[in-house]
């Protein structure tokens, strides 16, 4: 689903030259559930840039569902993150003048669905996450768990091959935080593939595996106890 080869990413200046990424291997197959640790600055945010095609990167290779990123033109590259891709951020994103319903249409409006093709996605993807009866609510009238719920419809209404989530629980407490990864863990047993940016390690315990960015560079932790199999590698390049 997701293969990155010797990605980098570099930011440049007139004075000062940034190695945001370095020579970044990582695997993840169709179906996995995968966290993504590391301490702050450590490139996780400019690894889901990248593989939220909201970014370029500098060097390597990444493809997404066996389609090769590099060279994709912006259309072409809007046109597959709005196929492929689904996001959830840590602080919801929620249009406060719009009800529930209303914000889980606006990115299907943007590709170009009908009314009632939209109306059918939002209806079941609020039902999913356990809203369907407070669609015409507003987000101010909802807990923070309940606004990372609509969040969670919104990105799957779109059916994304691949969820990314960028601290999903991080402004939630930690009943709350457990009530999302639950519907995370239910979400990828249907069969969408996740990758969770996360600084909780209880939540990154719970994935399927722990991938640790450290100064632009990926280890899966799993190969500090065993060698992984060859659809669930990401390795460092050292």
């Amino acid at each position: 689903m997701l293969d990155m080869r010797q990605v980098a990413k570099v930011y440049r200046t007139e004075l000062v030259e940034t190695h945001a990424l370095r020579s970044l291997d990582l695997h993840v197959a169709e179906g996995e559930f995968v966290a993504v640790t590391g301490p702050s600055g450590s490139g996780k945010t400019t690894f889901l840039n990248i593989a939220g095609l909201l970014e370029t990167f500098t060097g390597g290779e990444y493809r997404i569902d066996g389609v090769e990123v590099r060279g994709l033109g912006d259309d072409a590259r809007s046109k597959l993150r709005n196929e492929k891709i689904g996001f959830i951020f840590q602080g919801f994103n929620l249009i406060p003048d719009l009800n529930l319903f209303d914000n889980v249409d606006v990115p299907l409006r943007y590709r170009g669905m009908g009314a009632a093709d939209r109306k059918l996605r939002i209806e079941e993807s609020l039902s999913l996450v356990g809203l369907g009866s407070r669609m015409k609510h507003f987000p101010a009238e909802l807990s923070g768990g309940q606004q990372q719920r609509v969040a969670i419809a919104r990105a799957l209404a779109g059916s994304p091959r691949l969820l990314l989530a960028d601290e999903p629980t991080g402004n939630l407490d930690s009943q709350m935080a457990r009530s999302v990864l639950e519907l995370l863990e239910d979400i990828n047993a249907r069969g969408t593939t996740i990758v969770m940016v996360t600084h909780d390690p209880e939540l990154a315990a719970r994935a399927h595996r722990n991938v640790h960015i450290v100064d632009g560079m990926a280890t899966d932790l799993q190969t500090l106890h065993a060698a992984p199999s060859p659809a669930s590698r990401a390795t460092a390049d050292a």
